[in-house]
C-alpha cells in the first residue's frame, strides 16, 4: 500500500508531501529528512507499547485497559492539585480534552513550549509580532536570517522546503535570488553555507540587537559594544546593509536567541526591531519562530484561544491564571506544588531539571505515550499512545500558526482506543464518574 501527501509528526515544518509504503510489517518512505523517517518507523517498530500496564511493587504488569484506565482516573480525581503536561506530539483534539479536564479538576495544564519557546511567547505577548506563512515567505524572501538556530541539523527540510532553495514566484532562481545571514555564537553547518555569520558571544543578543537598532535610526553605537558582543561594528553596519536592501527579509529565531541572557527581552527587542525596519526603510520584514517539536505551536493556539493565555495555565483557584515562574510545569514540581501528573506524548522527565524530574517519579503519575523511555518508566499507569498522522486523524499547527488537517495511512493498532483524543475522553468520562460519586 503506497499513500501519497501524509503529514509528518515530528518538528513544526510538518510536512505534508510524503510518501509512505506500508508492506510485510515493514516502512518505506519518500521525502521524510532522518527524523521524520525515525519516526515512522515507530509503526512497525518491535518496541512499540501495547499493552496497559500498572505499576505493582516496583514493576509494570500488563492489565486491561478498563482497569488500567479505572486506576488513572483514580489517580486524577483524588489529586488536590493535579498537573496536565499536554506535549507536543499528539493533535490539538487531544490537548483540548486536556485543558477541560484540567479547569474541570482545578489543576495546572501546560506544554512543550514552557521549555523551549515559552520566551518568545511572552515576548510576542509584549511587542507583538509582524509575520507571514511559510509560504509567502518562499515565495517573497530575497533574504533569511537565521538568529540563534541551526536548520541543518534541527529543521533539515526547512531550508529547502520554505526559505533558501525553493523557486518562489517573485524569487525564480531560488538560492540565486536569496542571501543568508547566520547569527550564532558557534560556526554551524548553517553560518558555513551562509553568505554573512554573526559570530557573536554567548548572552549579547539582547546588546546585538540593540547596537543593529542604533545603526538602522542613523547613529553609531558605543564602542563597547565591540567588546561586548564581539562584533565588529562594521560587521553590524553591513548586516544593516544587507537588510535595507532586501525586498522582503524573513528573520528566524531559534531557542538560542529565547534562551540566552535575556530570554524574553531578547525577542520582544527582537520583534521590536523588525517593526522598526517596517518602518518607512524601504523594506519589509516577516519574523517567526522556528518550532522544534510538531504541534507546540498547536497548543498555544488551542489555549489562547479557550483561556486567553498560550501555556503555562493554572485553574487552582476556579478560573485561568497565567504567571510564568509560578504556573509552569518546572516550577510546579521544583516546589512540590502538585501531588499527581498526566503526561500525554512528551518525555517530560527527559526534559526537566532533576530536581523536577524526581519530584515528578515521586508522586502518581499517568502517561500516555509510544515507546519506552524515562518517562513511561517513571509512570504508575502507562497506557499505549496513538500516533498521530499515522493511525488517526486530527489538526496540528505548523511553526507559521498555520492549521494543517491531518489524515492516517493505517489504523490504530488497539481495539480499546482509536486515538490519543478518544483515550483522553474515555478517561475524562471515568474521572467525572467517580468526582460525582464523590
Amino acid at each position: 500500500m503506497v499513500v501519497k501527501n501524509v503529514v509528518c509528526p515530528v518538528c513544526g515544518g510538518s510536512c505534508e508531501d510524503i510518501q509512505v509504503e506500508l508492506k510485510d510489517n515493514s516502512i518505506t518512505v519518500k521525502n521524510a529528512c532522518k527524523m521524520g523517517n525515525g519516526k515512522f518507523q515507530e509503526v512497525v517498530s518491535e518496541h512499540r507499547i501495547k499493552d496497559p500496564m500498572i505499576k505493582k511493587d516496583g514493576k509494570f504488569v500488563k492489565v486491561s485497559w478498563e482497569e488500567a484506565l479505572d486506576k488513572a482516573a483514580e489517580i486524577l480525581a483524588n489529586s488536590r492539585r493535579p498537573l496536565f503536561f499536554m506535549g507536543s506530539e499528539t493533535s490539538c483534539e487531544a490537548q483540548e480534552v486536556g485543558l477541560h479536564m484540567g479547569e474541570y479538576l482545578g489543576g495546572a495544564v501546560d506544554s512543550n513550549a514552557t521549555i523551549c519557546h515559552g520566551p518568545t511567547c511572552m515576548g510576542i505577548q509584549e511587542a507583538g509580532l509582524a509575520t507571514s506563512t511559510c509560504g509567502e515567505a518562499k515565495n517573497r524572501s530575497d533574504l533569511n536570517i537565521y538568529w540563534g538556530t541551526n536548520p541543518l541539523a534541527s529543521m533539515p527540510r526547512h531550508m529547502s522546503k520554505y526559505a533558501l532553495f525553493p523557486r518562489g514566484y517573485w524569487t525564480k532562481r531560488g538560492r540565486f535570488d536569496r542571501k543568508v545571514i547566520t547569527v550564532d555564537p558557534r560556526k554551524t553547518d548553517t553560518a558555513v553555507a551562509s553568505d554573512l555569520h554573526i559570530q557573536l558571544k554567548q548572552n549579547s543578543d539582547y546588546e546585538l540587537l540593540n547596537a543593529l537598532n542604533t545603526i538602522l535610526n542613523g547613529k553609531t553605537p558605543h564602542h563597547s559594544v565591540e567588546q561586548v558582543t564581539g562584533v565588529p561594528i562594521s560587521v553590524m553596519e553591513e548586516m544593516v546593509e544587507m537588510m535595507l536592501e532586501a525586498k522582503f527579509g524573513s528573520v528566524n529565531v531559534g531557542l538560542g536567541a529565547s534562551s540566552s541572557f535575556g530570554k524574553h527581552r531578547n525577542i520582544e527587542m527582537a520583534l521590536n526591531f523588525i517593526k522598526e525596519l517596517n518602518n518607512n526603510h524601504g523594506t519589509k520584514f516577516r519574523i517567526g519562530a522556528l518550532r522544534g517539536h510538531c504541534n507546540v505551536a498547536g497548543f498555544n493556539q488551542i489555549a489562547s484561544y479557550l483561556y486567553g493565555y498560550p501555556f503555562a495555565l493554572d485553574f487552582g483557584r476556579g478560573y485561568p491564571r497565567y504567571n510564568p515562574g509560578e504556573t509552569s510545569c518546572v516550577d510546579l514540581l521544583r516546589e512540590h506544588d502538585v501531588d499527581a501528573a498526566l503526561v500525554l506524548g512528551a518525555d517530560l522527565v527527559g526534559h526537566t531539571p532533576a530536581d523536577s524530574a524526581k519530584y515528578l517519579c515521586n508522586i502518581p503519575m499517568v502517561c500516555i505515550d509510544i515507546a519506552p523511555g524515562p518517562t513511561p518508566s517513571g509512570a504508575d499507569v502507562l497506557l499505549p499512545g496513538v500516533i498521530d498522522a499515522f493511525e488517526c486523524d486530527g489538526t496540528f499547527y505548523r511553526l507559521d500558526n498555520v492549521p494543517v488537517y491531518f489524515e492516517p495511512f493505517t489504523d490504530s493498532p488497539f481495539e480499546f482506543t482509536k486515538s490519543n483524543e478518544d483515550t483522553m475522553k474515555q478517561l475524562f468520562a471515568k474521572v467525572k464518574e467517580l468526582k460525582e460519586k464523590a
